[in-house]
């Protein structure tokens, strides 16, 4: 599955995007392996209340299954202004 970081998700993991082989059943199942990884990508997913995520190009929730997801993103909300 490919995961997208943008903004400071991508700068604090240090990529846009990689390839994942992962076993997760849902978002926040992803993100625990992730956090597991390395200490920048604790850093990047610390607070999950800053991030949102989308699969497939939808937004979804942390709780959503990965069943049949091809690409996951993960970006802080957007603010306007």
């Amino acid at each position: 599955m490919d995961v997208l970081y943008f903004a400071w998700v991508r700068e604090r993991i240090g990529l846009p995007r990689e390839t994942v082989r992962t076993e997760a059943v849902t978002v926040a199942d992803l993100v625990a392996e992730l956090r597991a990884r390395e200490d920048r990508y604790a850093a990047a997913f610390e607070d999950l209340s800053a991030l949102r995520v989308a699969l497939d190009q939808e937004l979804s929730d942390f709780d959503a299954p990965l069943a049949g997801v091809r690409e996951v993103a993960f970006f802080p909300p957007m603010t306007g202004g």
